[in-house]
């Protein structure tokens, strides 16, 4: 059972949290993170693409994946494929090694240091849910951007202000522009799926207490590859079946060639439009690229803190 903690100020809390930092857990969701996103990045520009392609604005139209990758390629080249790559592997790589730092500081905070105490799933959802705002405020203005450059076309004629030369150039401009409120677009749908994470983590990090149970080992023995690989795919595709929605809203808000008056106009838009299958374009991308992302991202980080 978890023991319950008295009242203490946020002071005190800040400093027991901080006394329980572990900065290898940084280091190995960096290391996973941008590895993975130099791999699979062609995969999640097309399915950024796919998202806001609701067939009212003036973006490409594609007939399936493999026609988008075809097309792409042979309008923009290989350099197509990694338009965005440079927000991405810094937002990728930032975002996971802050989540894992977040996230396993405070669960060592919760359990008093005494990585055997179980949590059980709401306190794992709760604290994978603490972890996401914490990295959704410091990593958001990097999507933004991410989003934008994978959404120039070579052949689109976007708006003043709307074509960047980079990923510095495309913060400067849009803070110039759109000032702070700009780099933080689609923030409240980001913070909706907030409960990807947490729902994914706590399906992670259950299975892993379930399956060690089961072998009679303390819950936080170290597991082989394969179990990591399986545990890691099955609570991403929960996730992602669940929560997949607050992406298509994400991406249409960040998207320079779209304009809403806010979530739930692009919901009520997106659902008039396009009824229930716009929530859901560039699923497909989608789980192609996020089941062996994650896999990476996760094999990399527990075997990088096996020793920690």
């Amino acid at each position: 059972m978890t023991s319950v903690k008295t009242y203490t100020s946020p002071t005190s809390t800040a400093k027991s949290v901080l006394q329980h930092v572990k900065y290898e857990h940084m280091i190995a969701g960096i290391t996973g993170g941008v590895a993975s996103t130099l791999i699979l990045h062609p995969l999640d520009l097309i399915k950024i693409r796919f998202a806001v392609c609701d067939g009212r604005s003036p973006t490409p139209q594609y007939d399936g994946l493999r026609n988008a990758v075809t097309t792409i390629f042979r309008q923009e080249g290989l350099r197509g494929l990694y338009k965005g790559v440079t927000p991405n592997v810094w937002g990728s790589g930032s975002a996971w090694g802050f989540y894992f730092l977040f996230y396993n500081s405070i669960k060592t905070w919760v359990q008093g240091g005494n990585s055997k105490t179980p949590l059980g799933p709401s306190m794992h959802m709760l604290l994978a849910a603490q972890a996401g705002v914490l990295t959704l405020i410091m990593t958001n203005p990097v999507w933004v951007v991410k989003t934008r450059l994978c959404l120039q076309y070579s052949n689109a004629k976007p708006q003043a202000g709307s074509g960047y030369a980079g990923m510095v150039d495309a913060l400067m401009t849009i803070y110039r522009l759109e000032g702070v409120r700009g780099l933080y677009r689609g923030f409240v749908p980001g913070m909706f799926g907030v409960s990807h994470g947490a729902i994914q983590f706590m399906a992670y990090e259950e299975m892993k207490t379930f399956y060690n149970q089961y072998k009679n080992a303390p819950i936080d023995a170290k597991l082989g590859t394969m179990e990591y690989l399986g545990f890691a795919a099955t609570s991403k595709l929960i996730a992602a079946s669940v929560t997949y929605p607050y992406q298509v809203i994400r991406a249409r808000l960040q998207d320079q060639y779209h304009s809403y008056a806010g979530s739930m106009d692009c919901i009520r838009q997106t659902w008039r439009y396009e009824g229930l299958r716009g929530f859901y374009k560039g699923l497909l991308p989608y789980l192609l690229h996020v089941c062996p992302n994650i896999c990476l991202v996760f094999i990399i980080y527990e075997k990088f803190t096996d020793t920690s």
